[in-house]
């Protein structure tokens, strides 16, 4: 049974009647009479159908497969819209009601009909026309009817015992396909004028603003040509019409994706030549970003000029009472997509409606405390954008901006109007914009000569602002809405930066580069080491690289600002003085005021007044906080009159916190880093004794990021006059808790072996000295061994091999053995019965001492081995100690391709032999 709801039509009556499943129930009247015509003028020209599981990820393709669907049909006009209403009701089907979903499209002559279809037919739904509470809109479910009611051109739920069915018709543009705009034909005498040949100046302008290419029409318009004028920046060429820092310069209009308006190019002449431009930003296959602008002259602007986005009304004589839009009288047609364009043309049209000298169009924050400046034209560079004037600036109806007010002389009542203090405007008209009784924003005009305006003037500029006050607003939500999009992805972005590393320097470093040009014009970030300490300015970083050094000089004569943990940004008005002084002084000394040398100071003057300038705007200070302490500061500011827009600050605060958490995390890192490095080094021996007639090379390398001592371990020290110990030992695992048992053993071997012990017994005792460690304790592999040089070159060799891989002798005919014979590790049971054995290293020997790291190296189910060990070894024959070793560490290197997981060390003692040295 049919219950849709059909535009224009009565609600059907959605009462069961006992009708067969396939049997449909007319509604009666006008909706009827809609079903007939949809069903009998559609013709299906293609179909295509999928079902989709009952879990969360059947919404993202069901989404695909409309687009796709439609795409390929080359509806793309409508794509948008399908997919929003498709995704509501997947969501609907797969996610509230449980079940799966069928969707099938139907393409027709008229449009594109798509059908939702579930097993959950007993849900209600709200009747069109029924005092049935839809539900907010800001719940997560039930607003698939709702968009269907918005979007779609035509709309219904349809039942049957075992399903239900929801479907929306989307009409197609009266266009083409793939035709964007179209006009009708017109008569020869209608078509806008234009030269006998029109030329499109094609201009491109690199990311810093400079031209990068400049066609032969441009070269015809303007009289330059193009080597005259590649490489300058087009800013010197552009005569731009706006008040300098109340709307869109030509600098900001090169940085937007689009832009579409009039200036004026200064041409060889001298002359400023009006055009119209069109500016496309776009970036080349290397990702440089450049702006493509196609100038025409003006009174040529057809052949660029974007097309009304809606149609014009009829004007045939026929038709009678035709009414104009209020909006557009005001504004003008086409009003000007965003939102700044829109305020200054809104500033614009009341300044002339009203013949004044000066307007100005105030927005109100969200909690409508304050007003913040968005836009002005006849006022000086100093009333510059988001400058913040309270909504009430005074007792009584003319001291709020909610209440209409006008000013005969406004050096009658200094302060009334902030925002015009030292202009020399004398009298002036405010009303409120507001949208369903909430104050939006504030409109003014004034004039430089007193009692220039009455209630009448009031009456008509509150006209103007109540037509335009919705279109401020919806304006305005979307810029919010763009900028909240914007501030997630760059705090996702942010996050991801920060805890990347964990190194405080770099920390630093991006604080401030993802605040400068994003946020601010300049930013200074302070430290504060511990409660006791001052603030310490870390890092300073502007978008000019040449000015960095000046601003650093310049904070430095400035008293840190205080680290008040309260949260939001503070005003610090310390840097802009001082800035505002030294330029003073440095124009002094500029025209010899100051009384000092009259040696010439003129050259150094730039830098210093670039540096006040940098810092002469608005200055903020953010806190850093972590737990629950102030680390820093974070200072942002901006160049001389300007200031902080609300949503930059808040998204600065949002930055300033996950900042503060990333530097106080690199300073505790940094902190354990430090003292763990400075307490592996301790357990590291010192440097290896220097033995007559022995060469000693050893390596050691340990495993895991920011170790220096593991569970290997090394030791080469003298016992007693001509005696030497020597020690390579492995503790089972890695870290700290294996590098503590290293330096109780390598500790212990010293100590005991100095106390002329026989090394069994030396063993003995540091076996029993790891057992009563107790659950500490941890079984350790020992090579310990006393060399004695000999008279004749040789080297005696007594040696105890607990546990460990056995050291190898490589002799001067290349063969390699065993130096040593197993015995039992340390460190597992109390009895050891441990004896020594005696080596002779004849002149040119090798003995090579390594730990399991260097025999267990791995690739797949490959091992190096002892075997492998010895094949390299024998490939040393007459390479000194230090080289074996080195040729060792490369086997053991190349064997595999990851990095090693064991810690590793080697220990190569070389008899040097008697014909070489």
């Amino acid at each position: 049974m049919t219950t849709g709801l059909i535009p224009g039509g009565q609600p059907p009556d959605p009462r069961p009647t006992g009708a067969l499943p396939q049997q449909r129930r007319e509604p009666a009247g006008h909706a009827a009479q809609h079903v007939e015509n949809r069903s009998r003028s559609s013709v299906i020209t293609a179909r295509a159908a999928a079902s989709f599981e009952p879990v969360g990820r059947s919404v993202a393709s069901a989404r695909s497969f409309v687009r796709d669907t439609l795409q390929g049909w080359g509806f793309a006009d409508i794509v948008d819209d399908a997919v929003v209403l498709t995704s509501e009701l997947v969501t609907n089907a797969v996610v509230h009601a449980g079940t799966s979903a069928d969707v099938l499209c139907l393409r027709s002559d008229e449009g594109v009909r798509i059908e939702v279809a579930d097993r959950y037919p007993e849900r209600e739904i709200p009747l069109q026309g029924a005092a049935i509470n839809m539900g907010s809109p800001d719940r997560e479910g039930g607003r698939g009817l709702q968009l269907c009611a918005a979007l779609a051109g035509r709309w219904g739920v349809e039942y049957i015992p075992t399903h239900k069915t929801v479907w929306f018709q989307l009409d197609l543009p009266a266009r083409a396909v793939g035709t964007r705009t179209a006009g009708p034909a017109l008569p020869s005498d209608l078509l806008p004028l234009a030269d006998s040949r029109v030329r499109v100046a094609v201009v491109q302008v690199d990311r810093t603003g400079h031209i990068a290419a400049w066609n032969e029409d441009a070269e015809d318009l303007f009289g330059y040509p193009a080597e005259q004028v590649v490489g300058k920046p087009l800013t010197d060429l552009a005569a731009w019409p706006h008040t300098p820092g109340t709307s869109t310069g030509i600098a900001e209009a090169l940085r937007l994706s689009r832009w579409e308006g009039s200036y004026g190019i200064r041409a060889a002449t001298g002359r400023v030549t009006p055009v119209y431009a069109s500016h496309l930003r776009v970036r080349d296959t290397a990702g440089e970003p450049s702006t493509v602008c196609l100038l025409v002259r003006d009174h040529e602007r057809a052949v660029l000029q974007t097309p009304l986005r809606h149609p014009a009304s009829d004007t045939s004589s026929g038709s009678e009472g035709q009414s104009t839009d209020p909006f557009e009288v005001f504004i003008g047609s086409p009003a000007p997509d965003d939102l700044d364009g829109l305020l200054q043309r809104t500033v614009e049209r009341a300044r002339d409606m009203l013949d004044g000298d000066s307007a100005f169009l105030l927005l109100a924050t969200d909690d409508e405390t304050e007003l913040e400046v968005r836009a002005s034209t006849g006022l000086p560079s100093a009333r510059q954008r988001f400058a913040r004037v309270p909504v009430e600036a005074g007792p009584g109806r003319y001291g709020s901006a909610r209440m209409p007010a006008v000013h005969d002389d406004l050096t009658a009542v200094p302060g009334a109007v902030p925002l015009l203090n030292g202009t020399g405007m004398r009298s002036v008209v405010t009303v409120p914009l507001k949208v369903e009784g909430r104050l939006t924003g504030s409109l003014g005009v004034a004039a430089e000569a007193p009692a220039r305006y009455s209630n009448e003037e009031a009456l008509r500029l509150q006209f103007a602002a109540d037509r335009i006050a919705l279109a401020v607003e919806s304006a305005r939500l979307g810029e919010l809405e763009r900028l909240r999009r914007g501030s997630l992805s760059f705090l996702v972005e942010a996050s991801d930066l920060l805890a990347g590393t964990l190194d405080r320097d770099q920390t630093l470093a991006l604080m401030a580069q993802m605040t400068v040009p994003t946020l601010a014009t300049w930013c200074a970030v302070y430290t504060i080491a511990d409660q006791a300490s001052e603030p310490y300015l870390s890092y300073v970083l502007h978008e000019d690289e040449e000015l960095i050094d000046g601003i650093k000089s310049l904070l430095s004569k400035v008293p840190a600002p205080d680290p008040v943990p309260t949260p939001g940004a503070r005003v610090w008005t310390a840097p802009g003085e001082v800035a505002h002084q030294a330029a003073l002084r440095s124009s002094m000394r500029s025209l010899g005021l100051s009384g000092s040398s009259t040696r010439q100071v003129t050259p150094g003057i730039g830098p210093t007044l670039a540096t006040a300038s940098a810092v002469g705007g608005e200055t903020v200070v953010l806190p850093l906080v972590a737990r629950n302490r102030v680390i820093g500061m974070l200072t942002l500011g901006k160049p001389t009159d300007e200031h902080f827009r609300q949503e930059i600050l808040e998204l600065a605060e949002d930055l300033s916190r996950r900042a503060a958490l990333a530097l106080d995390n690199a300073r505790l890192y940094s902190e354990r880093t430090a003292i763990s490095q400075s307490l592996q080094r301790s357990l590291l021996p010192p440097e290896l004794p220097e033995i007559d007639g022995v060469e000693v090379e050893v390596i050691y390398r340990a495993a895991g990021e920011g170790n220096e001592v593991g569970g290997d371990f090394y030791d080469v020290f003298p016992i007693r006059d001509g005696a030497y110990g020597f020690a390579i030992g492995d503790v089972c695992g890695t870290g700290p808790n294996a590098a503590a048992v290293t330096g109780l053993a390598r500790h212990a071997l010293r100590l005991l072996a100095r106390e002329g012990l026989t090394g069994p017994t030396v063993l003995e005792r540091l076996n029993s000295a790891i057992l009563d460690e107790g659950a500490r304790s941890r079984f350790l592999t020992l090579l310990y061994g006393e060399m004695r040089p000999q008279e004749d070159g040789s080297a005696e060799l007594k040696v105890v091999c607990a546990g460990h891989p056995l050291p190898l002798r490589l002799r001067q005919d290349g063969t390699v053995e065993p130096a040593a014979e197993p015995q039992p590790l340390l460190g597992v049971i109390e009895d050891l019965e441990l004896y020594e054995q005696t080596v002779t290293l004849d002149p040119g020997d090798v003995l090579l001492c390594v730990t399991d790291g260097v025999t267990e190296r791995r690739e797949g189910a490959r091992m190096l081995g002892d075997d492998g060990l010895a094949d390299v070894l024998t490939t040393c024959t007459g390479l000194t100690a230090g080289a074996v070793a080195a040729r060792i560490m490369r086997a053991v290197e190349r064997f595999a391709s990851d990095a090693p997981s064991d810690d590793m060390a080697i220990l190569a003692m070389r008899v040097p032999g008697l014909h070489k040295d």
